[in-house]
């Protein structure tokens, strides 16, 4: 391949990355053509890109980033697919549903939430990180049940003021 071709890739996964607030780098080898097929297409369900890449050029362009992640340096070995995601979890949940079928793919590290997560040992916390969406839905609902509350009371409250004024009235008679 030559440079210019490596320039014009290097320059593409630059403006993936920019343009994609998470990813994850993952080892999906020796998955046969079938497994990786549906791998895709999952990902594609869950508006997830997938991308095979070469370590070197994927340093090159991780190298030219927004991002400060010069510790996912150290994963770049082997085979390396790399998921671009708006949503931080929704990569983390794929794989963990993919693997109750297939053994991989298998987490090299993960950059959600302006964080750094090394390991296929951090599966689990990646699947429970929240995203945004899923924050502002449980912010939404912390303010909206003292109101709740305080609605439901005064239309209860109308109810026994009301008996109370019957009662005062009937006992002036």
């Amino acid at each position: 391949m030559k440079r210019e071709e490596k320039d014009i890739i290097v320059n593409s996964l630059v403006d993936q990355l920019n343009d994609s607030p998470h990813f994850y780098l993952t080892d999906s080898s020796e998955l046969n053509a079938e497994a990786t097929s549906l791998l895709r297409r999952r990902c594609f369900e869950s508006k997830v890109k997938m991308v095979v890449v070469k370590n070197t050029l994927l340093k090159r362009a991780l190298e030219k980033t927004d991002y400060k992640v010069e510790e996912l340096y150290d994963v770049l070995k082997g085979s390396t697919s790399i998921m671009l995601t708006e949503t931080g979890n929704s990569p983390a949940k794929l794989i963990k549903e993919f693997r109750k079928k297939f053994e991989k793919p298998l987490i090299k590290a993960a950059y959600v939430e302006e964080c750094v997560y090394i390991g296929d040992d951090q599966l689990e916390n990646l699947v429970n990180v929240k995203s945004k969406d899923e924050l502002l839905g449980d912010l939404i609902g912390l303010l909206q049940s003292p109101m709740k509350k305080v609605i439901s009371q005064l239309k209860s409250g109308n109810n026994i003021l009301a008996g109370v004024l019957e009662t005062l009235s009937d006992k002036s008679e």
